[in-house]
């Protein structure tokens, strides 16, 4: 029998009733009921309804945890490609260093890769971004990939669970941004098992049962190696 797959809408497909959910990101509301804003994938969270873009760029949204790479050090800020559109803006008060004027390239130059934090976005959907939270930082060693950001949710799983399992079978560390760059670091093997593991998901992020036959896949793997 095939297995179920998660549910592709179209745009303006009409989704749901604001009277039963909310609308979430990547769709509209009209006369009282949610339609699909775009071509993707329904993420049904019970309170409400958002739809991912199965290809593109990145949507940035406030609070995602993304991973950048600086494009330009200005006078008193960075420019960093976070993935999106458009780059976002790192104002050295959103670094944690004392920076001087002029100075920014001393800390981040052209090419250097940060884990960086969304922050609110306005009216004019002016992206900025702050390395002022916990275990933000400029990225030294490790390596990182690129996935389609609509793929994101199923490499993290519900409540973490499937980067738990990578993490633990591998003994890799493992940051994965909102905005579909990934970084690893860690042994040889473990590496090349999440590189292994990642495309897996990317190829079947659609189906239900995944992480469980993820699990089965790297506790079958461990024991090989026994």
């Amino acid at each position: 029998m095939t297995e179920d797959k998660r549910k592709v809408v179209l745009p303006g497909q009409l989704l749901g009733e604001v009277s039963r959910q909310k609308a979430g990101h990547g769709t509209f509301i009209e006369d009282g009921k949610i339609f699909s804003q775009r071509f993707g994938v329904l993420n049904d969270h019970g309170e409400y309804l958002d739809v991912v873009p199965l290809k593109g760029k990145y949507s940035a949204i406030e609070g995602d945890f993304v991973i950048g790479f600086v494009i330009e050090a200005m006078s008193s800020s960075w420019l960093v490609d976070i993935n999106a559109p458009y780059p976002a803006l790192l104002h050295v008060n959103e670094a944690p260093w004392k920076v001087e004027f002029g100075e920014t390239d001393r800390y981040l130059n052209r090419g250097d890769a940060i884990m960086a934090k969304v922050l609110p976005i306005d009216e004019t959907r002016k992206l900025q971004v702050t390395l002022n939270d916990r275990n933000l930082y400029k990225i030294k060693g490790g390596h990182l990939i690129d996935v389609e950001p609509s793929k994101v949710p199923r490499i993290i799983g519900k409540k973490g669970s499937m980067i738990a399992l990578l993490k633990t079978y591998t003994r890799c560390r493992i940051f994965v941004g909102q905005n579909g760059r990934i970084w690893i670091d860690g042994p040889t093997e473990g590496i090349e098992k999440v590189l292994e593991v990642l495309r897996i998901i990317e190829d079947e992020a659609l189906s239900f049962g995944l992480t469980k036959r993820i699990e089965e896949y790297l506790k079958k793997d461990a024991m090989d190696v026994q």
